[in-house]
């Protein structure tokens, strides 16, 4: 197949800063790419070749997309599966397929599969309404705390929340939930994993992941994550183990705990590039975004090594503001050696929005994460 300066068409499902960076590579290759998205104001929409609007979550819309496209792939999970399944079955290429994104859309029956195919994953319960739950406290059959996890289209952050008290559970969406174990870990991990349409699978090095306390959203990324040798290699093994029982065609990135015992848990995994992946673009020798694109149309896989230390920040809109966005001291950031900015091109702001990130790449990990931090400190994502 030729897909470079042809007739073949990639098709995107889904709009977002992460198809607008997976566009930067169908930029290069020079591939001619669809993408279809609600929203008239998705940062894709300066970057592909034909724009269509449509709900991702509607069959019709879904279905007649990708009817005109040669292989279809996402940015975001939560799409009309069934149009897929079909569109399967007519002889479209749809990478990840199906049948991995339908589990993967559902936390309860995600962690089934793990269960299942003797993954590691924190003990949890399944539930199909929200009052099952506090009758399960009630009778001794659920311990306080744990983590309640909404079953299906829960993204970052949102529909997670560390229950404490039965009070906690006012105001959570009534329907199909999971309670986890509150794992306490030293860190979070994660490992993105790449398969290609020809079978070829490579690993990124293990990441480590800094949280936000309140806004349950990753602040920094920092790679090569600072562990023993004997963590990393046990991450990348069940991060492999993981890729392997979906076989999953494309990008898997693998979200997973440290306990305290260095015991490695799956925590949840996504089927396209990830915000665990952001500082590829500088930091590795194959961005993950080019790196899902080889995978998705057979291509030969990228090295996978970092060329440098590497860690991202994450720039969300602040609290307090929510309107059109203005970035502060964007040009104080520049002068420090080693840090690119991002921005997607999202023209509204509010509280904790993804609105961009940057990258910081120093010889020196620790000299990076002080770098990040100063990032962290003189940026500002507000409104006019």
């Amino acid at each position: 197949m030729n897909y470079f300066s042809s007739n073949f068409k990639l098709g995107i499902l889904g709009g977002g800063q992460l198809g607008k960076m997976l566009l930067y590579n169908t930029r290069k290759f020079d591939i001619y790419t669809c993408v279809l998205e609600a929203s008239e104001a998705a940062p894709c929409r300066i970057a592909c070749d034909e724009f269509h609007l449509g709900d991702l979550l509607d069959y019709d819309a879904v279905y007649n997309f990708g009817k005109h496209v040669d292989v279809l792939t996402i940015e975001i999970e939560n799409v009309n599966i069934e149009a897929l399944a079909d569109l399967e079955k007519e002889g479209v290429k749809v990478y990840p397929s199906s049948k991995t994104l339908r589990t993967i859309q559902n936390k309860a029956k995600q962690k089934l599969f793990y269960v299942d195919h003797n993954l590691p994953t924190a003990p949890f319960s399944r539930f199909a309404y929200l009052s099952e739950i506090k009758e399960a406290i009630n009778h001794g059959g659920l311990k306080l705390p744990f983590v309640w996890k909404v079953a299906q289209f829960g993204y970052d952050g949102q529909g997670v929340k560390i229950v404490k008290s039965i009070e906690d559970l006012e105001g959570l969406p009534k329907g199909e939930c999971i309670a986890e174990e509150l794992v306490p870990f030293k860190n979070e991990l994660a490992v993105i994993v790449a398969r290609s349409a020809a079978g070829e699978v490579k690993s990124y090095p293990v990441v480590e992941m800094e949280f936000h306390p309140e806004a349950n959203q990753v602040e920094y990324v920092i790679c090569p994550a600072r562990i023993p040798e004997a963590v990393a290699k046990k991450a990348q093994e069940v991060a492999l183990k993981t890729s392997e029982a979906y076989n999953h065609v494309g990008l898997l990135a693998v979200e997973m705990f440290q306990t305290q015992n260095d015991e490695i848990l799956i925590n949840e995994v996504a089927p396209r590039p990830h915000n665990s992946g952001h500082q590829t673009i500088e930091a590795s020798y194959t961005s993950q975004f080019e790196q899902h694109i080889r995978a998705i149309l057979g291509l030969p896989l990228g090295k996978t090594d970092s060329k440098v230390g590497g860690v991202m920040v994450n720039l969300v809109g602040a609290e307090g503001y929510t309107g059109d966005v203005v970035y502060e001291n964007i040009a104080e950031i520049m002068k420090m050696a080693g840090v690119t900015p991002h921005i997607y091109g999202k023209k509204q702001t509010r509280p904790f929005r993804k609105m961009g990130h940057v990258t910081i790449v120093n010889e020196d990990l620790n000299e990076a994460r002080k770098i990040a931090e100063q990032v962290k400190g003189l940026i500002k994502v507000i409104s006019t």
